[in-house]
């Protein structure tokens, strides 16, 4: 059994700076040091500590419809065997951006981003029904995105 990472504990300055780059990824360290009380070299390292500890990641997240993705899923899988290997093989396929090991109904849930149903049904039948150990699977498909939630953590 693996350790489970100590989580870092953030003071208020570094909450705060994250929170600024939350609500603008693309907000300068010179406005976020006005905004926290740093200059613009001290806000710069603890950024660099922050991406480097793997606290946080500062990128682009964008709507897949917009790229024409128009098909997006979750796909609940009931595992035989070793989950965590079925897991690995499932991160390797690009359409997917999600796995996750869970406890329940679900050995694991991975979200897809298809072109379209064609796409999926090809996903799902021909690359995640394929690896070795996936026993079954159970497709939601999403209708519209209601929520997308990134400032966890902070308050």
């Amino acid at each position: 059994m693996s350790a489970r990472p100590r989580p870092i504990v953030l003071d208020d300055v570094s909450k705060a700076i994250v929170e600024q780059l939350q609500e603008d990824g693309r907000r300068s360290y010179a406005e976020i040091g006005k905004a926290v009380g740093l200059s613009e070299a001290a806000v710069r390292q603890r950024v660099q500590k922050l991406t480097d500890a793997g606290v946080m990641q500062v990128v682009a997240v964008t709507d897949p419809m917009q790229l024409g993705f128009f098909r997006q899923a979750m796909i609940g899988i009931r595992v035989s065997g070793d989950t965590t290997r079925v897991a690995q093989a499932l991160g390797e396929l690009p359409s997917v951006d999600y796995v996750v090991l869970t406890a329940g109904s679900f050995d694991l849930l991975v979200e897809v981003v298809c072109e379209n149903d064609d796409d999926l049904i090809e996903l799902l039948n021909r690359r995640i029904r394929a690896i070795d150990g996936v026993q079954s699977t159970e497709t939601f498909v999403y209708l519209r995105l209601h929520k997308q939630f990134y400032n966890w953590g902070t308050r």
